[in-house]
């Protein structure tokens, strides 16, 4: 197998490209969420109908992302990733170019599977340009840029929109994502597979080995509980909280703030403390959905509650993906864009599970339930913490990984 080239510019170079690919990508998830009314208006269609765009979204990334993640499994990093973010600047200009909801509701699809295999292709490529020992910490600065995105992405290109009509922020999400592919093409080197993960039987026996399977399910089970309380966290914080106006504003801004810390701060324990750092976020986000349960009443308690499952949900991802991938081993290229697909299906039985408790005792049972499945999730981490990671035979990673580690900066 030909080496490996070192990046040009060193590992800090790649890093900031693909932050900033994240970056874009989490804004354009959650761009149609902040532009509904307007996008509902412009192509006369419902709300709820227009929602169907999010659904879309989640779905492609959820089924799309792995699925294009085990056809490409035996490409070049480098080459994957550039396609990946070639195709989501095409797909976001696709309702510019043309006025038809069904097309767009493609296209959303479209997006949400690319952002699945930007996930799966550069969390890999990172597995060979940085040091094998920090690979989680770098994968969680990968991951604080989609954390960000919800701080000041999607608030940013929602202001956009407003004021220049929504495709123009669909516009500005294919420039910036022509101007990642061009960063890429020039700091990425090639990043050839090892031989012996290439086949998509490979691929599929380790990705799904059940000790990745028991990570995933956690991971679903987190999420399921985070979104159980936080899908109905507007009304939640008018009836129960008593707060409204600008200051639920500035409540999501303090959320999305939280998540982009807890992203940063988890990163720094990806690596050796994972399993650690599981079992404390799990027990923290149990403690916050608790605190909002009991005490949801009073402003400052609701809000601490609130901030606390950002802080704490969003400083497990980057030791979950940490963990899945090193426990799929010549899998990682198809595992890496699990862990999405497990938080997405989280979201989707956390939100139906929190609407089927409001139905039966009201908001807060919303959150009680979300606390429910937070606990359970503690059970799970501490069982998959006696869980170790693959070990490959030398030949199951490209060769080269070293003289790179050796040449690069910390991430």
């Amino acid at each position: 197998m030909a080496p490996i080239g070192r990046p040009r510019g060193g590992t800090p170079a790649v890093l900031v490209v693909l932050f900033v690919g994240a970056f874009a990508m989490g804004s354009a998830e959650l761009l149609v969420m902040g532009m509904l009314d307007l996008i509902s208006a412009d192509l006369a269609v419902s709300i709820p109908v227009t929602g169907t765009l999010v659904t879309a979204f989640a779905l492609g990334m959820a089924v799309g992302g792995p699925l294009l993640a085990l056809a490409t499994a035996h490409l070049d990093r480098r080459a994957v990733l550039v396609g990946a973010v070639a195709a989501f600047a095409l797909l976001n200009l696709m309702p510019v170019l043309v006025a038809d909801y069904t097309l767009f509701l493609v296209a959303r699809a479209g997006v949400g599977a690319t952002e699945g295999l930007f996930v799966a292709a550069a969390l890999t490529a990172l597995e060979s340009v940085v040091p094998r020992e920090r690979a989680g910490r770098a994968m969680g600065v990968v991951i604080t840029g989609f954390a960000a995105a919800s701080a000041v992405g999607m608030p940013l290109a929602s202001l956009l929109g407003r004021e220049l009509g929504w495709r123009t922020s669909f516009v500005g999400l294919a420039v910036i994502g022509a101007g990642i592919m061009l960063a890429a093409l020039v700091v990425l080197p090639p990043v050839p597979v090892a031989r012996a993960s290439r086949t998509a039987g490979a691929q599929l026996r380790h990705a799904f080995a059940p000790r990745v399977l028991a990570v995933l399910a956690l991971c679903c089970l987190v999420f399921a509980g985070v979104q159980s309380a936080l899908t109905y966290l507007v009304p939640y914080l008018g009836e129960v909280t008593g707060v409204t106006g600008p200051l639920v504003v500035g409540v999501l801004f303090a959320f999305g703030v939280a998540t982009t810390a807890g992203s940063a701060v988890g990163s720094r324990f990806a690596d050796a403390h994972a399993r650690l750092a599981l079992q404390c976020g799990t027990v923290g986000l149990t403690v916050s959905l608790l605190v909002m349960f009991l005490l949801g009443g009073q402003v400052a308690f609701a809000v601490l509650g609130i901030v606390g499952v950002g802080l704490f949900a969003m400083g497990m991802a980057p030791a979950m993906q940490s963990q899945v991938m090193s426990l799929a081993g010549p899998g990682a290229a198809l595992a890496a864009s699990l862990p999405a697909s497990a938080s997405n299906a989280g979201d989707a039985v956390g939100a139906l599970l929190g609407g089927a408790a409001i139905g039966r005792a009201g908001l807060e049972a919303a959150v009680l339930a979300g606390a429910v499945v937070a606990a359970a999730a503690v059970v799970v981490a501490v069982a998959t913490g006696r869980l170790r990671p693959h070990t490959p035979a030398t030949q199951d990673f490209p060769q080269a990984v070293e003289p790179i580690a050796a040449h690069s900066q910390s991430a």
